[in-house]
């Protein structure tokens, strides 16, 4: 699980999600650990969609990129914590794909996830050289 993976790369990033504050170790079966990382990988979908039909992901005007981006700068979120994110769950792609997986996939799956990462640092009002 993807975000299995970021707590054991990033153990300080635990006390980023509430609903962890109290769990000891690192939780390999929680259901809102999964419900989370889930999201990450239907964004990072959808925004692989938006770049294949219109060449860009368009999510400037959206409520929840500004919530997201205001989250992400009161948790502290760092440019490490979005490489670690993406680090896992490429990983976790590539198991589920098996012998399938290719240098094709990883793309497909790491161009939109930079893009939706260059979006929501914008959006918490990073700049080049910048960024935490």
């Amino acid at each position: 699980m993807a975000m299995s993976r970021i707590l054991e790369k990033a153990p300080e990033s635990k006390d980023m999600f509430s609903f962890l504050k109290n769990f000891d170790g690192i939780p390999h079966q929680n259901s809102t650990l999964e419900a989370h990382a889930e999201k990450i990988f239907d964004m990072t979908r959808d925004a692989a969609i938006q770049l294949r039909a219109k060449g860009k992901i368009d999510l400037a005007n959206d409520v929840t990129l500004e919530y997201l981006a205001s989250v992400h700068v009161q948790k502290g979120v760092t440019e490490q914590h979005f490489v670690v994110l993406k680090e896992a769950m490429l990983k976790t792609i590539k198991k589920a794909m098996d012998d399938k997986w290719s240098e094709e996939l990883s793309c497909a799956w790491s161009i939109p996830y930079d893009q939706l990462a260059a979006t929501i640092k914008k959006a918490m009002g990073w700049e080049l050289g910048n960024q935490s």
